[in-house]
């Protein structure tokens, strides 16, 4: 299929594939627990087991919780790869699968966070690929309809414009999970993957 054939929602899935099949994933194989859970930084916020988190709140329903405040802090606390995954995975992408694609609803509460890497790029694949396959199937009548209720004070806006927000929002953290990799190799110096 030709860029020109494609429907716009298709092309808003291809925007986004592309980034994962080009960028992201190669990037992303072989992301080590050590990486995972690295905190470059004193005083990151991360997913921990629960009971250890030293932050204001932590949120999760199995093993693992994930830090955060609210209101959150300024500056806001250095994230690790897992807080940032996490995020990804619960905050940008799960919670909409829910909302607009008839997948099981998540919260930062009710979601069970990863305790390996592994784990949390499964986590991660399925998500992605749950929004890629919702955002492709949309008529192009529906990029134009109001995103409902569930998006809050964007309820009104359309649902192209949360598509195009999401899609950046993954590229964004995707690629600070990329660099922190490389900021971990170049100062501890191991890592198993590209």
């Amino acid at each position: 299929m030709t860029t020109a054939s494609r429907s716009w929602p298709e092309q808003l899935a291809a925007q986004l594939r592309w980034h994962w099949d080009n960028q992201l994933h190669a990037r992303l194989t072989g992301l080590t627990d050590e990486e995972y859970f690295w905190e470059p930084v004193a005083d990151c916020w991360s997913v921990r087991p629960r009971g250890t988190g030293t932050a204001q709140m932590q949120a999760g329903s199995g093993e693992m919780t994930i830090d955060f405040a609210f209101p959150e802090p300024s500056p806001a606390p250095f994230t690790t790869i897992a807080w940032r995954l996490g995020h990804v995975i619960v905050g940008v992408l799960g919670a909409r699968n829910g909302l607009h694609f008839g997948h099981e609803q998540v919260t930062y509460d009710s979601f069970e966070y990863a305790p390996t890497a592994d784990e949390a790029l499964a986590q991660l694949e399925r998500e992605y690929q749950r929004w890629t396959d919702g955002v492709a199937a949309m008529g192009e009548d529906e990029l134009w309809a109001p995103c409902g209720p569930g998006e809050g004070a964007w309820a009104d806006h359309p649902m192209a414009e949360l598509v195009l927000h999401i899609n950046r929002e993954v590229i964004h953290h995707l690629s600070e999970v990329c660099l922190l990799r490389d900021l971990h190799l170049h100062t501890i110096g191991t890592q198993s993957a590209s």
